[in-house]
């Protein structure tokens, strides 16, 4: 079955009388070129245990399973799982769950992430994965474009969600995707992203800093974007529950070679653990 014949979707979709859901951001994907790519980006062997979210019809799972040991699909619409014991009948490396991500407890240790997702997932999936304590060996996302970019992005355009996920990873683009490669066709245009773990659990043991502290320090820091990271960071409380003055942070920013007057935008993800590191004010 051609999964990437918008005449093949419609048909599914209208015998098992559903539509895409826009709650769901389910778009689905009828560019093979586009298919081939997120394949080859995440390089799947036949070893190889690949996750995928929100597999709607089961375009990109049949593919995975053609290269891939075993791919467990989690699908949260049990309207899709209806239409996806259909499409991977016969797929006997396939398992279907239906579940949000989000709160189902994964029970693999060494997998890959591969996924067209909805994008309103993005930020907490991203994050859900990077935190788990068997992270995926790589995980290789469809989003929007200009959430890619702002993931991948380096300084002087810096931002929480780029932070947060160059804490604990590499990230980069592959490549753009054209929102006419999709049906119904998002509003934006996508892109392709790798992120392979590895942030600073790839530093030195004596650098490593609580996640937790350094998390407060940088929402901090990016609390008020445009403003000065010195009147961003004051009142936060030191590890005494003490307020720091403007004064405190001043000094504690200049003994990390980082200006008051600078934005939370300008720093890198060595500065932040800079200043996790010494924050013994």
């Amino acid at each position: 079955m051609e999964l990437t014949s918008p005449k093949t979707i419609k048909e599914l979709l209208a015998k098992y009388e559903t539509r895409p859901s826009k709650g769901l951001g389910q778009n689905f994907l009828i560019d093979k070129n586009v298919l081939e790519k997120i394949i080859e980006s995440a390089e799947i062997k036949p070893s190889d245990v690949v996750l995928e979210v929100g597999p709607g019809i089961g375009t990109l799972t049949q593919k995975l399973a053609e290269r891939a040991g075993k791919v467990i699909a989690i699908e949260k619409d049990k309207k899709m799982i209806e239409v996806l014991k259909e499409t991977m009948s016969g797929l006997k490396n396939v398992e279907v769950i239906n579940a949000d991500v989000l709160s189902h407890k994964l029970k693999v240790t060494s997998y890959k992430v591969v996924a067209n997702i909805p994008y309103y997932l993005t930020s907490p999936l991203i994050r859900k994965f990077l935190e788990e304590k068997n992270p995926p060996q790589e995980i290789v996302l469809m989003v929007q474009k200009e959430v890619a970019k702002r993931i991948c992005s380096k300084p002087p355009r810096m931002s929480l969600l780029s932070v947060s996920v160059q804490f604990y990873a590499q990230p980069k683009i592959i490549s753009y995707v054209s929102k006419n490669c999709f049906l119904p066709a998002p509003k934006v245009d996508s892109a392709i992203i790798k992120i392979v773990p590895g942030g600073q659990t790839s530093r030195p043991t004596e650098s490593l800093v609580s996640p937790d502290l350094f998390f407060k320090i940088v929402k901090a820091g990016f609390s008020q974007p445009r403003k000065q990271l010195v009147n961003n960071l004051t009142g936060l409380k030191s590890l005494n529950g003490v307020k720091l003055t403007k004064e405190k942070v001043s000094q504690w920013l200049l003994e990390n070679n980082i200006k008051p007057s600078q934005r939370a935008e300008t720093l890198d993800i060595s500065d932040w653990i800079k200043l996790t590191k010494f924050f013994n004010i």
